[in-house]
């Protein structure tokens, strides 16, 4: 799924990003090492993989999204 980076803590790698719903979703240190990043900036197009279901739902990658 698509989504657009909202925050990024460089010191903690962790942030949240914007679907494209509006819902903000926060992603955990494990999510953006799962993705190879080195650095995210708020704007910043990006794909996200989730796992789990509903309120369980969490973030597992976060990956530029590439055309």
């Amino acid at each position: 799924m698509q989504a657009t980076a909202h925050t990024y803590d460089p010191r903690t790698r962790t942030g949240s990003v914007l679907l494209d719903d509006g819902t903000p979703l926060d992603f955990d240190r494990a999510a953006f090492d799962a993705g190879g990043l080195l650095l995210l900036r708020s704007g910043q197009r990006v794909r996200v993989e989730f796992e789990g279901e509903g309120s369980g739902r969490r973030i597992r990658l976060v990956t530029l999204q590439t055309f």
